[in-house]
């Protein structure tokens, strides 16, 4: 697919005005008051030691409550016998994928880090090894796949549970053995980009925050541009449900990267393929050119761009890229 979205000087100055709804922030914050645990449940409720067969990293099946008190599962993995506390990075995982088998994702252990590792409740079945979330609130009319579990109605829609479990899981970390709760940072690709974007507009105090290819920034301009990936789910259930247009794209504005953006503090580094037809690469470049205007400072970023890649973006050359900032910035 050839580079379809802007020219890359367009891109470079794409602000596009807000889809916020007047009552962002007050959603929210009782979103996030509703999951704080009650009285002694505290951020974790489990931490059971697993064996692995890795003798350099020490393993831990997390669970944590999420939305509504729901268990969310994860892995937490740091390097075996390494004095703490350690700078964290709490992972969430891609669209339909679930947090898989504890030995799948090591880059951030083997650099030194604390790790957490996010199930996404409700999916795990479309690729990877699976995961171990249900979500026991998708009953709302909308279509099978997540996307569209909820659509018509903000307090119903998927996301706003698992933002909620991405807030939530942030606050688990911090009270894990070994790690340094003031040198937390977020990280994700594509649907854990998108959730790593929502943590720093609703986390004040976190560290740092690594996005590449986000999904759920710019929507409504990706649903004109695409029909793939998750974005094509929605489009398919609008196509069948002709008068759902109006409460969908309410909704959806409920949860827009670009408004997570406005709001975050905390350094951030992005990651673009120009040819990325499942996230639009214009989403990305409007939550980072109007990432943290709302806060009282201009917070470090930088942006790299892979004109010739796709949603895979820059793969193990980014990834290399992350490394080198996140250890300037964070010192394991």
């Amino acid at each position: 697919m050839p580079a379809f979205d802007m020219p890359l000087d367009r891109l470079e100055n794409h602000r596009p005005a807000p889809d916020e709804p007047a009552g962002f922030d007050a959603f929210w914050q009782a979103t996030l008051r509703e999951a704080e645990p009650p009285g002694p449940t505290g951020p974790v409720l489990s931490a059971r030691p697993v064996a692995t067969g890795l003798r350099l990293f020490d393993t831990w099946d997390v669970t944590f409550p999420g939305f509504a008190g729901d268990p969310v599962r994860a892995w937490y993995t740091r390097p075996a016998g390494s004095p703490g506390p350690l700078p964290a990075v709490v992972e969430y995982a891609g669209y339909g994928r679930g947090r898989g088998l504890p030995h799948e994702r090591l880059t951030w252990p083997a650099a030194g880090y604390a790790h957490l590792l996010m199930d996404n409740r409700g999916q795990g079945d479309r690729y990877g090894s699976g995961g171990a979330t249900p979500d026991p609130h998708a009953t709302a009319p909308g279509g099978p796949g997540p996307a569209v579990r909820g659509l018509l109605d903000p307090r119903d829609y998927h996301y706003r549970r698992l933002i909620t479990d991405a807030v939530c899981a942030v606050a688990a970390l911090r009270a894990l053995p070994g790690v340094d709760p003031a040198r937390v940072a977020a990280v994700g690709n594509s649907q854990g980009g998108g959730l790593a974007l929502a943590v720093a507009g609703l986390v004040p105090d976190l560290a740092a925050v690594l996005v590449t290819a986000p999904l759920l920034c710019g929507i409504r301009r990706a649903l004109d541009l695409t029909d793939e990936g998750p974005y094509g789910e929605i489009c398919a259930y609008l196509a069948v449900h002709r008068g759902a247009g109006t409460a969908a794209l309410r909704t959806l504005s409920y949860v827009e990267g670009l408004s997570f953006a406005r709001r975050a503090a905390a350094p951030a580094h992005f990651g673009v393929g120009l040819r990325d037809t499942v996230c639009p690469p214009s989403g990305a470049y409007a939550a980072y050119n109007r990432y943290g205007e709302l806060t009282d400072h201009d917070p470090p970023r930088e942006l790299h761009a892979y004109p010739f890649n796709g949603h895979e973006g820059g793969e193990a050359a980014h990834v290399r890229r992350q490394l080198d900032w996140l250890g300037t910035l964070l010192s394991p």
